[in-house]
């Protein structure tokens, strides 16, 4: 079988790829490749808290007021906080003040460059159920920013993965750094998806085999700017988290989804494979799983 057609460029900090059937026609994969691409500088301009100029930076600007939001921002926002609900608050999307707290206040290209090595003071986290959200207007506590992080991506990655099909795909996948969603008719067989070693980049750890939805990882290393410092904030410490889980990389039918349950996975620990599927990797190298082997199909 040729090697699929594939399509590959930088966007929300990440490497991004566009894979697809190799029988695809070139024009059709150029026209998806660029409704890929629009699609994610559409909705980085939307969320990232690294532009003075996108929505989310406007938002947290006016926290304490109402503020209209785009209908990808409202629907974005609903979704987080039913997912803060659902949680009992591990997946919180207000931990904006305690990521800047633990040093995380810029660009992570910069952060490394800055060479943080401290903690500031921890900042309170839990604050979701106080913001309102009504229609396309949205009113946060003063105090409090947003930060979708994860979700944001993986909503970014179900949007472009949508948009490539309706070039006429047979099917597709968008990878944004390791969260991926597959759409269209795949092969039957599916594809076998690599997981990463949490602690040797470049090597795997184990294979799954994919034929449908979505795959999303939470990992404690993989943006880490020193010992105990890394992105992953547990809401219930405001500090980064330290369960014993180093790595989740859990399976959903929408990379948003899948992007919520890593998080909770990697908060919860293994308790959570009653409930999701994914493969757990620990900080003393064991890895828990609930598949079979470590090439097994995630799910039928």
């Amino acid at each position: 079988m040729d090697a699929p057609r594939r399509h590959t460029f930088r966007s929300m900090g990440t490497s991004v790829s566009l894979i697809a059937d190799p029988r695809t026609p070139p024009g059709a994969f150029e026209r998806a490749a660029r409704r890929v691409e629009l699609v994610f500088t559409r909705e980085d301009l939307r969320f990232s808290r690294f532009r003075g100029d996108s929505e989310l930076t406007r938002v947290n600007a006016r926290a304490g007021r109402w503020t209209k939001v785009s209908p990808g921002f409202a629907t974005l926002l609903a979704r987080s906080l039913e997912a803060a609900a659902r949680s009992d608050g591990l997946f919180d999307p207000t931990v904006l003040p305690s990521l800047i707290a633990a040093g995380y206040d810029r660009d992570f290209d910069e952060l490394i460059a800055g060479a943080r090595d401290a903690l500031h003071p921890s900042e309170p986290c839990g604050r979701w159920s106080e913001i309102e959200l009504e229609g396309d207007l949205v009113r946060l506590p003063i105090g409090v920013g947003l930060d979708f992080g994860g979700i944001a991506k993986g909503w970014t990655v179900d949007l472009a993965a949508h948009a490539a099909i309706g070039e006429g795909l047979s099917w597709a996948i968008v990878n944004a750094g390791g969260d991926l969603r597959i759409t269209g008719t795949p092969p039957s067989e599916g594809f076998e998806i690599a997981i990463d070693d949490p602690e040797a980049p470049g090597e795997e750890i184990a294979r799954v085999r994919v034929a449908r939805g979505a795959l999303a990882t939470s990992s404690v290393t993989a943006r880490a700017w020193g010992p105990g410092l890394h992105h992953l904030i547990d809401p219930r410490t405001g500090l980064p988290a330290d369960t014993g889980i180093l790595q989740a990389t859990v399976w959903a039918e929408t990379c948003a989804e899948a992007e919520i349950r890593a998080k909770w996975a990697l908060l919860s620990g293994s308790s959570i494979l009653d409930h999701v599927s994914g493969v757990l990797v620990t900080d003393d190298g064991r890895m828990l799983t609930n598949l079979d082997a470590s090439s097994s199909e995630v799910p039928a």
